[in-house]
């Protein structure tokens, strides 16, 4: 007997007991009314059903063996709601059922005998579990609103209108593709769908195809069975199987060659799949969610991605933009970093000078939100100042793009017939970088591609014999 203990009051909390054994169930229900909870009882499986179909509880107690069925069959029946939390009792022996009780979504699981005041101290544990992944769910809400930002406005009215259509569905959900530059966000666009869909109780399994090497790469995603080819000395379920109820997201799905392309769209098409060196079909409910940096179009234009792929994945198109089109964002989605990395390393939070704005603003971004996020980090690391001025971000010339492209030359510039200085336009330019960057020397010559030496030598200006044929300091 466990000696007494004070337990948390379960005041107000509706709580169904399903046990065959008329004693234990009343030892049980005894225990939790004198902690203030309102029991409901049942010593059958259709007796649970009845009760689970007209009222509602915030926690179920389920004994597995029952005298007409399985106290599981409740949760595969999914008869309670996302909010109950399920708790299953198993004979000593049969933990192999709690544990299937488990992925199917109860919380706990108690062994048979087992005193009645340990139910408490389980329920309590399940409580603060529960109230714990509440306070998850809201922190990931928040960062999704510092994710999506003004100018993702309307992608976001976009994803809710998937989320919308996706509850209304009964059975399979459609497969979702996600194509963006790399750094976009793809990922955390993905897990965002899945956790905000009805699917966000079921497994989200995550693979980058470009990372599987083709000799394996069939049987991570449909697995084999046992003797399949060498070292195979036992049959293994595939990344399908393993989602199946939950989303499986593709990242890089161009990665595959042709013939595994072909066998994931029979699996999002026919729902179902064949392991490798097996016969047998086996149904799966994994809901596909691909991404790609890639144009498909091009690539299917270009023989490398199958067209009946491309036409089955393009039901739910999304495209993310880069970052350097996001506008102000780029600014919010900084204040969330700091949090996050002075969060991580125990640092007291800075704020952002408006030079620091400034240059976040100017960048071009090539990584998109990736790298926006290790030059948060970085500057949290290096930067001794009480406010981040990111002195160490530079803002390239990308000279792949047309000078148009870059913003800072105007293609329809003529040279007047007289008067244009070139020592001028670059005393200009030298008087923009250093305006750009604080008026730090070393950092405005980062911005213009020279070396600190060159941009000392133009800031004070050349001696007289210069235009004589005096020797000074070259670019970079």
């Amino acid at each position: 007997m466990l000696p007494a203990m004070t337990h948390e009051s379960l005041a107000g909390f509706g709580i169904l007991i399903l046990e065959d054994e008329p004693l234990l169930r009343k030892q049980l229900a005894a225990q939790l009314e004198r902690l203030g909870a309102d029991i409901t009882q049942a010593g059958t499986l259709k007796a649970a059903r009845q009760l689970a179909a007209e009222l509602s509880f915030d926690f179920a107690l389920l004994d597995v063996n029952l005298p007409d069925g399985r106290g599981t069959d409740l949760l595969q029946e999914k008869l309670f709601p996302a909010n109950t939390g399920v708790i299953v009792m198993t004979a000593n022996g049969g933990v192999a059922g709690a544990v299937e009780a488990m992925r199917l979504g109860a919380d706990d699981y108690l062994v048979k005998p087992f005193d009645p005041l340990e139910l408490p101290l389980v329920i309590g544990r399940a409580r603060r579990a529960r109230q714990s992944s509440r306070a998850d769910q809201h922190r990931r809400d928040e960062q999704a609103s510092f994710f999506f930002g003004p100018a993702l406005a309307g992608l976001e009215a976009q994803l809710q209108k998937v989320l919308t259509a996706d509850r209304r569905m009964e059975g399979p959900l459609p497969p979702v593709l996600i194509q963006g530059e790399t750094g976009t966000g793809k990922t955390t666009i993905a897990r965002w769908l899945h956790q905000q869909g009805p699917r966000g109780n079921g497994q989200l399994i995550e693979v980058n195809c470009s990372a599987l090497p083709e000799t394996l790469a069939e049987s991570e995603l449909f697995g084999h069975e046992r003797g399949a080819f060498t070292d195979a000395r036992s049959a293994r379920i595939g990344l399908f199987e393993a989602a199946n109820g939950g989303t499986l997201f593709l990242d890089e799905l161009p990665s595959l060659s042709f013939g595994l392309q072909a066998k994931v769209l029979t699996a999002i098409e026919d729902h179902q799949i064949r392991r490798v060196g097996g016969n047998k079909v086996i149904p799966t409910d994994a809901r596909v969610v691909a991404a790609t940096n890639r144009d498909l179009r091009e690539l299917v234009a270009g023989g490398k991605f199958r067209e009946d792929l491309l036409q089955r994945l393009d039901l739910y198109r999304i495209l993310l933009p880069s970052l350097r089109e996001r506008g102000e964002d780029i600014l919010k989605l900084a204040d969330l970093f700091i949090l996050g990395a002075c969060r991580r390393h125990r640092l007291t939070p800075k704020k952002i000078t408006a030079s620091g704005r400034q240059r976040l603003l100017a960048y071009r971004w090539p990584g998109n939100v990736r790298e926006l996020a290790h030059e948060v980090e970085r500057a949290l690391v290096f930067e001794e100042n009480e406010e981040l001025n990111f002195e160490g971000l530079q803002t390239p010339i990308d000279t792949s793009a047309p000078l148009a492209e870059n913003g800072w030359f105007n293609p329809g510039f003529r040279f007047p017939t007289q008067g244009f200085s070139l020592p001028a336009a670059i005393g200009l330019l030298v008087q923009q970088a250093l305006t750009q960057s604080g008026q730090n020397v070393s950092a405005a010559a980062r911005l213009l591609g020279v070396s600190r030496d060159f941009l000392r030598y133009r800031i004070k200006g050349p001696p007289e014999s210069s235009e004589a044929g005096g020797q000074h300091p070259t670019g970079p």
